[in-house]
């Protein structure tokens, strides 16, 4: 089952709006699929994160941003998934997320 912090910032982001988009986020993004066996978390952020920037879906990095680091995902790697990703997604789509990468590392304190 997701945490009270998934719980709030879904609530937080759909409001009363959607409230279905909201339980099925909670119950089959993160109650299931982040749960499966067959990939670790670590592993599931560093997939995440590239489909994200790869899309150009930018509005959700900073969480699971959060996400990654808290799973092990280092500085480094990040660097790695972006200068990666600029050749194979763009190199505007990969300078935006750096942007965001940075914005999410220094209010972290770990520029």
């Amino acid at each position: 089952m997701p945490s009270n912090d998934v719980r709030s910032s879904l609530r937080a982001i759909f409001g009363d709006v959607a409230p279905k988009l909201a339980e099925l986020t909670e119950t089959v993004v993160f109650g299931d699929l982040w749960e499966r066996n067959g990939l670790s978390k670590r592993d599931r952020s560093l997939v995440t994160l590239s489909a994200l920037i790869a899309l150009n879906q930018l509005e959700f990095l900073p969480a699971y941003l959060g996400r990654a680091l808290d799973n092990g995902v280092t500085r480094a790697e990040l660097d790695e998934i972006v200068t990666h990703l600029s050749v194979y997604a763009g190199f505007p789509g990969a300078i935006s997320a750096a942007r965001v990468i940075n914005q999410v590392l220094q209010e972290r304190g770990a520029s």
